[in-house]
């Protein structure tokens, strides 16, 4: 089915679910949305782009949504207390940043050694996902909605190469999220920088290396003149990010409009996914073809031995301390568990089917 045809689909289900038009139909909404990307970012920034556009065409006008980069707004950082405090109706982020304010969030990003994207998916809308995140934010006045995958991220770009776990000693990583604890664990000096700033703090010597998405976007960085060596990923298997909705506002929406807003939002996270495989295909070839001096690089067994347990004592530990985060752990260890069977006799089976000799 073509993209027009499901704008169409969807058009014709919010409608039916809304018994046509209430009696607020022409009343004129205007939103607008804070995200932590600046302006033109590609596939980060062109979620909510297509989510507004979609708003947009559904409501024929009705409902409209200006997107404040953050440049404007000037704190990338800043849009779960945006959205919290009424500020802006919307954002559009990731979950983890707002493990400092409330450790829970982070899990509806990614966590290290976790699910697929697709089985994350699954998780989400089948298997409880949805409902333990809404648990997270309503004390915050916040509904959170699934904003867009970039599929599995790589584990970084490094100046020297990782060959033991004495390597990680000292050095100096952008790193965001649970994974920056982990390697804290094992001697290293995370810290969180915006995308804007990266390139300059590689060049400067500010940090060693830093991971930040994949070829989708990577290359564009230009990462790759000052540090060489290129890692696999384990710590955000299916990055997710975020859609948040300040839930005031939400409800103050006639119903065939909160529908309509449910459904670009998850059509505009599926295309995200989709554009972010496509880009990363590609840029992945022309690393290969244009930048031999890229030396691609999985850590080696010892230092990810020495990540699993790190991780694996952290997670016991913060679960140990808060019972929703152990209820949480609960449910991606159960779904994941689920799902990687299936994953193993389908996906990795056809893949290793290439290897078979």
């Amino acid at each position: 089915m073509s993209k027009s045809m499901i704008i169409k689909a969807l058009l014709v289900a919010s409608v039916a679910f809304s018994g046509l038009v209430n009696a607020a139909g022409d009343e004129k909404v205007r939103w607008r949305l804070a995200e932590t990307w600046g302006p033109n970012f590609p596939i980060f920034g062109d979620a909510p782009k297509n989510m507004a556009k979609l708003v947009k065409e559904l409501s024929n006008g009705r409902f409209t949504i200006r997107i404040d980069s953050a440049n404007k707004h000037k704190s990338a950082f800043g849009i779960f207390d945006f959205v919290k405090n009424g500020q802006y109706q919307m954002g559009h982020s990731a979950s983890y940043y707002w493990k400092g304010k409330d450790f829970n969030t982070m899990f509806f990003t990614t966590v290290p050694f976790g699910m697929t994207t697709s089985e994350q998916y699954a998780w989400f809308y089948h298997g409880g996902g949805m409902e333990l995140m809404k648990s997270v934010y309503d004390k915050y006045g916040i509904m959170s909605f699934p904003g867009g995958n970039t599929g599995n991220q790589m584990g970084g770009w490094f100046r020297k190469e990782i060959n033991s776990v004495e390597d990680l000693q000292g050095l100096k990583m952008r790193i965001p999220g649970f994974a920056g604890e982990v390697l804290a664990k094992l001697g290293a000096k995370p810290t969180n920088i915006p995308s804007g700033e990266l390139y300059t703090a590689l060049e400067r010597n500010t940090i060693d290396a830093l991971e930040w998405v994949g070829p989708s976007l990577d290359l564009r960085m230009g990462f790759h003149k000052i540090a060489p060596y290129y890692y696999t990923g384990w710590h955000e298997p299916a990055t997710e990010l975020q859609f948040m909705v300040n839930q005031k506002a939400y409800d103050k929406l006639p119903e065939d409009l909160q529908k309509i807003l449910v459904a670009a939002m998850k059509l505009a996270a599926y295309d995200m996914y989709t554009q972010s495989t496509h880009e990363s295909g590609k840029n992945l070839a022309t690393i290969r073809k244009d930048f031999p001096n890229v030396k691609m690089r999985t850590f080696p067994k010892p230092v990810m031995d020495a990540i699993k347990v790190a991780n694996s004592e952290l997670l016991a530990e913060f679960a140990s301390k808060d019972p929703k985060t152990q209820e949480i752990l609960d449910s991606i260890k159960s779904y994941q568990e689920q799902a990687r069977a299936w994953t193993d006799f389908s996906d990795r089976a056809y893949l290793d089917s290439f290897s078979a000799k």
